[in-house]
This record gives C-alpha cells, sequence and structure tokens, in this order.
C-alpha cells in the first residue's frame, strides 16, 4: 500500500470517529456514509491532496456535505 493510501484510511478511521462521537451514531452508520460520500471519492483521488489536510478540515466539508448534498470548499 502506498504512503498516499494509507493517509486516506487513516483519515477515513478518523472520520468514522469523529462520526460516532459527535452524532451518536453506531460505527457501521458512520463507515457508510464516509464511504458513500462525496468526500471519500475526493479522498481517493490522490491529485486532490485532500488526504493530506486535517481530520477537522475534511469533517467540515463532509458535514456540508451531509447538509447541503455536496461538498462546499471556499474559494481561495
Amino acid at each position: 500500500m502506498s504512503k498516499e493510501l494509507q493517509m486516506v484510511e487513516y483519515m477515513v478511521q478518523d472520520l468514522v470517529e469523529i462520526l460516532t462521537e459527535t452524532q451518536s451514531m453506531e460505527y457501521d452508520a458512520a463507515m457508510r456514509i464516509v464511504y458513500d460520500s462525496e468526500v471519500y471519492a475526493k479522498l481517493q483521488d490522490i491529485e486532490t491532496g485532500l488526504y493530506r489536510e486535517s481530520p477537522a478540515y475534511v469533517y467540515g466539508l463532509l458535514q456540508d456535505e451531509l447538509n447541503f448534498g455536496h461538498v462546499v470548499q471556499a474559494e481561495v
């Protein structure tokens, strides 16, 4: 496994943990949410570099996707 893919998996673990703690949801449900998300697809695309961001930042993107139906990212 490449270092980048390993970092993606660590990020997924962090996101699942954050979801289970903040949303009081079951582990399996949190995993389903993460793996079915647009954020996960972007994490898997190494070219985006999203896997290098902090878990808090990526969780914010996931929350936006859950609230608005898509990832909302501010323009720089």
